[in-house]
């Protein structure tokens, strides 16, 4: 049974940190990308960085500078680091795994954590 367990989330102030974690269970973690999306309410969901299983990385405009995206192998962690917050930043945080294997993609959510950034 795969799962992907988010946490992390909270409210804070605006210029504030925060760091979101996300364990996985039930797959050869290191061998899958990994991605943090995020959806505010009414929006639709978006990619906000992406780690592959060689560290590359990738961002959103908006984050780039302001989040880093990274993983551990030895604890199936992977983490997001988010500064300097804003308050467009407010989102449920979701994790996601991915992997493309012989046509096949195997992909896992997890089921969000909530970030608030307001003064």
């Amino acid at each position: 049974q795969v799962q992907l367990v988010e946490s992390g989330g909270g409210l804070v102030q605006p210029g504030e940190s925060l760091r979101l974690s996300c364990a996985a269970s039930g797959i050869i973690f290191s061998i899958y990308t990994m991605s943090w999306f995020r959806q505010a309410p009414g929006k639709q969901r978006e990619l906000v960085a992406t780690i592959t299983r060689s560290t590359d990385t990738n961002y959103a405009d908006s984050v780039k500078g302001r989040f880093t995206i990274s993983r551990d192998n030895a604890k199936n962690t992977v983490f997001l680091q988010m500064n300097s917050l804003k308050p467009e930043d407010t989102a449920d945080y979701y994790c996601y795994a991915n992997l493309r294997l012989g046509g096949a993609v195997h992909d896992y959510w997890g089921q969000g954590t909530q970030v608030t950034v307001s003064s």
